[in-house]
């Protein structure tokens, strides 16, 4: 008896485990977001900028001279443009399998993700650091970082996504933690390159991820009720 409710518990845990996550991530933006109106850089930022750097020259960025280019690879896999072809890669492919409904959500997932992060940039109006040289061309508004929430919002989608058509267990971990890896390392890179404050980097992962687990759930929902076709084993 004491096994079921045991059981019982753990899987009503479970269930909710995602939503109380979200309320997490979005209490944590909320902290950062309350830190950002303050007006100045929070002190967390200027410590960890200036430690990507060598103190005697704040233009140069610690690492051989080749890190530089491999961290401008990487921070491509945020860019528009690299994920604007992921998704219609991915969306067309649906399309063709004949799951047009979830090939339309996981566009709207993405999209109005993006849409989201734009209005947020307008409202907190931050402008980028000038603590260090800024090593890439950059000319959008900083908070939220639109590298760390976008890559968030699409890497995890499609990496949850994937994880649902999966029986093995060791396989869905690899799939959700090579998201999770792809979007930590776009947002670490943003910071590298000195186009962004760390506190802007750790809210568009707040934003990214939670946005990204409500849709999922919203998907699965979907999903149950026959709104959206089930995936393929």
């Amino acid at each position: 008896m004491r096994t079921t409710e045991s059981q019982n518990a753990a899987r009503h845990l479970k269930s909710w485990a995602p939503t109380l996550f979200v309320a997490v991530l979005l209490f944590g933006f909320a902290f950062i977001a309350l830190e950002v109106t303050e007006g100045e850089p929070i002190a967390f930022d200027r410590w960890l900028m200036v430690a990507f750097r060598h103190a005697s020259d704040l233009s140069r960025p610690i690492g051989p001279p080749w890190l530089l280019d491999v961290v401008r690879d990487i921070t491509a896999l945020g860019s528009t443009a690299v994920l604007a072809l992921l998704v219609t890669v991915v969306t067309t492919f649906l399309f063709a399998i004949g799951k047009r409904r979830a090939g339309l959500f996981v566009l709207t997932t993405v999209l109005s993700g993006a849409i989201l992060n734009t209005l947020l940039k307008l409202a907190f109006a931050r402008a980028r650091p000038d603590l260090v040289a800024q090593l890439t061309q950059v000319s959008t508004l900083s908070f939220p970082s639109g590298h760390a929430a976008i890559s968030a919002v699409c890497y995890l989608t499609l990496g949850l996504m994937l994880a649902q058509t999966q029986a093995s267990r060791s396989v869905r971990i690899h799939l959700i933690m090579t998201a999770v890896i792809l979007t930590l390392l776009v947002g670490v890179s943003r910071i590298y390159l000195g186009v962004h404050y760390p506190s802007d980097v750790l809210a568009g992962w707040c934003f990214g991820t939670s946005w990204a687990l409500i849709c999922q759930m919203l998907m699965s929902y979907f999903q149950r009720t026959g709104r959206i076709e089930q995936p393929s084993d």
